[in-house]
């Protein structure tokens, strides 16, 4: 398998396959493929699961349903030839690979999830701490990725990239943290003084990310995206 992140900022995943290779994505993100590529939509969660019946299955759903995910995904695989595939976020911003093995574990924000090989394995992150659930902006849960093979993730606008030391942290706004290697720590840093709360425009609270680990940070979150282009839409008062 081949890959390439084509078209930036309006990214697309073009991918390569050989003959019986196949790939898993998110239900809807396929644009365009070979003829010889066949599609299987089944009930997404862990691509080499070995759960099985009604309890597996129950499984899946509910880690899609608090993850933000669909509850269904798509695998295509090259029948007979070759064969090539491409996949688009629909938003602007960054596709990013992540290599998957059992000495790297990746964490992401809720509704990052693109794309995988089918050795990765999908799992719940839950923060540790109850304030950084509550105030910190990424929630109680995120996604897990582990297993082996590759995982594509989809950010809002550019990536940042940063690698922190052990206790070496971070200071994010909210919705920025994209994803974060397992080994890293995620808290909450009210912020210092009244004026700065009420007229400063950046809440209550940052999350604070802290080391050892690399962090990726997306430059506009969708949910910011979102709320400027609210502004510019007329309301109705019936």
């Amino acid at each position: 398998m081949q890959y390439e992140v084509k078209y930036k900022p309006f990214c697309v995943l073009d991918v390569s396959l050989g003959a019986g290779e196949g790939i898993e994505c998110e239900n809807g993100a396929m644009v365009w493929m070979s003829p010889n590529m066949e599609m299987d939509t089944s009930i997404g969660g862990t691509a080499n699961s070995k759960a099985q019946g009604f309890l597996g299955t129950l499984g899946k759903v509910a880690k899609n349903a608090v993850t933000g995910e669909n509850i269904f995904r798509n695998k295509y695989t090259a029948v007979g030839a070759p064969g090539n595939i491409a996949f688009a976020p629909p938003f602007p911003g960054e596709i990013l690979a992540f290599d998957i093995n059992k000495e790297k574990t990746i964490v992401a924000q809720k509704g990052a999830y693109f794309a995988n090989t089918l050795g990765v394995e999908f799992d719940i992150f839950f923060q540790k701490k109850l304030g950084a659930g509550f105030f910190g902006g990424e929630g109680f849960i995120m996604q897990k990725f582990n297993g082996t093979g590759t995982v594509w993730l989809t950010i809002g606008g550019g990536v940042a990239i940063y690698d922190l030391g052990p206790g070496e942290s971070m200071l994010i706004d909210t919705g920025y943290l994209a994803a974060m290697e397992e080994t890293c720590s995620v808290d909450i840093e009210r912020i210092k003084g009244a004026a700065n709360v009420l007229l400063g425009g950046e809440g209550l609270f940052n999350t604070k990310v802290t080391g050892p680990g690399r962090i990726w940070l997306q430059t506009m979150p969708v949910s910011s995206i979102a709320g400027e282009i609210g502004k510019f839409i007329p309301t109705s008062n019936g």
